[in-house]
């Protein structure tokens, strides 16, 4: 009996150690498979990565390099896991918006002005300024700095950036023999409507299968194209100097509408314009289907390449202007953001992800440079090699302030593409629709300046 009770103690005590043995084996692959190796057993915090895709995918696979991206920031910070969730442009905004609502948005947010200024306002993000000093500051120019500011806050910290404008398909006007009619010799590439006009009735005449130039109107996608086109072409502005109403409805503004009602009449820009949407048209561009895209930048081209069907050269124009003036051009600017989720350990952890993906000495470049775009900072310069990149460098004197920080632009942006699918399809004049889109715009504006005070 003496025999048996010792027999059971042993069994019992090794039954423990292995039970013990397997708990910490268990644990270990976990933390391993979550957030990367923590030999010092702190506590780890989870945070979440919402992206859209901002990188151009590796191997073809979206989000193969953000996954990369974590394993690094991971080998500097086991104790913090990061879950990724890659996010489509076409369903990512509702996305966020339903986790807003239902209070799961995620802690990072790689994105751009229009979403996470709106989101800064209404007190949803955790303020960026501790990550900021004033040297990064200043080396930013103030065009970028407001898009990521709510009064003295910074709310994005601003990474890659490249200013909005035209693309030429040089491949078909050399094969037409008209090179000499874009302004491609010219350092700074600026020219008139007139000179624009010429270009498209070339390809009109000698290549007719070729659609001349573009223009959409079916959603918000890609506002900033059709803003920037029309603005340069009547050298008006979208909203006056202080975002408090609307400007696109002035004269200069309405002739620019009206040149876009009189091409789509002598076809000189895309039949159907009214139900195609960006895709529609980036896909006229990229299949040579068509030889003017009027909303691309460095960032896109990088991105596009992937998606041409036919081999050619596309480069960079700006938007023309009546007398060839300087163009303003809206910056495209991706950046990062922190989400408030009432957690002072995931936004420290969350800022910390934010700081390794700009700053990081090694990946930071190598981040940058797989966006495709120009760094925010204007002391990182050079990372690119090619004509178009050095052209995008240059265009950035001509970058503007843009409309998207104004209050309530995310309903304000609602409003433009009906209006220019009135002025297309003339059941509304040029100055009509843009004096109604105006009403509606100035009401959001106001509405939402009183909701934010």
């Amino acid at each position: 009996m003496r025999g048996l009770k010792k027999g059971s103690s042993l069994f019992l005590a090794l039954t423990l150690l292995l039970a013990a043995f397997l708990a910490a084996c268990s644990n270990e692959n976990e933390q391993g498979s979550e957030g990367g190796k923590n030999p010092n057993n702190e506590k780890q915090v989870e945070i979440t990565w919402w992206n859209f895709p901002n990188f151009q995918a590796l191997d073809g696979e979206v989000g193969k390099y953000e996954k990369e991206i974590i394993a690094a920031f991971n080998e500097k910070n086991p104790d913090i896991k990061v879950k990724l969730e890659m996010l489509t442009f076409e369903g990512g905004p509702e996305k966020l918006n339903v986790a807003i609502a239902t209070n799961t948005a995620p802690d990072v947010i790689y994105d751009a002005p229009g979403r996470i200024i709106d989101w800064g306002k209404k007190g949803l993000l955790a303020p960026l300024n501790d990550m900021m000093s004033d040297e990064v500051k200043n080396d930013i120019s103030p065009a970028l700095m407001k898009q990521s500011m709510v009064g003295d806050q910074v709310y994005m910290y601003p990474f890659n950036t490249g200013p909005f404008m035209m693309a030429v398909n040089k491949t078909l006007f050399e094969e037409i023999g008209e090179l000499d009619l874009l302004p491609l010799d010219r350092p700074d590439r600026t020219w008139t409507v007139a000179e624009y006009e010429k270009a498209l009735h070339a390809v009109k005449e000698k290549a007719p299968d070729v659609i001349p130039s573009g223009f959409y109107a079916k959603s918000v996608a890609g506002d900033q194209g059709t803003r920037g086109y029309i603005t340069n072409l009547g050298t008006s502005r979208f909203l006056n100097e202080d975002y408090s109403e609307v400007a696109i409805n002035s004269d200069s503004g309405v002739k620019g509408l009206e040149w876009v009602v009189q091409a789509s009449k002598d076809g000189l820009v895309a039949p159907g314009a009214a139900s195609l949407d960006a895709g529609d048209h980036n896909d006229l561009f990229l299949q040579g289907k068509m030889a003017f895209a009027i909303n691309y930048s460095a960032v896109l081209k990088a991105l596009f390449e992937p998606n041409k069907s036919e081999d050619f050269e596309d480069v960079l124009l700006p938007y023309p202007t009546p007398d060839g003036s300087d163009p303003k051009l809206e910056p495209f600017l991706g950046g990062l953001a922190v989400f408030n989720n009432d957690d002072d350990a995931k936004a420290e952890a969350a800022k910390k992800l934010v700081d390794f993906i700009v700053n990081d000495p090694e990946w930071g470049e190598k981040n940058l440079i797989q966006t495709g775009g120009l760094s925010a900072r204007n002391s990182v310069t050079g990372l690119y090699e090619g004509s178009e990149y050095e052209y995008s460098e240059l265009a950035r004197k001509f970058i503007t302030d843009p409309p998207t920080i104004a209050d309530g632009y995310a309903e304000v942006r609602t409003f433009w593409f009906p209006a220019l699918q009135e002025a297309i399809l003339e059941t509304k004049s040029a100055q009509e629709a843009l004096d109604e889109f105006a009403e509606k715009a100035n009401a959001a504006i106001d509405k939402a300046k009183a909701a934010n005070k």
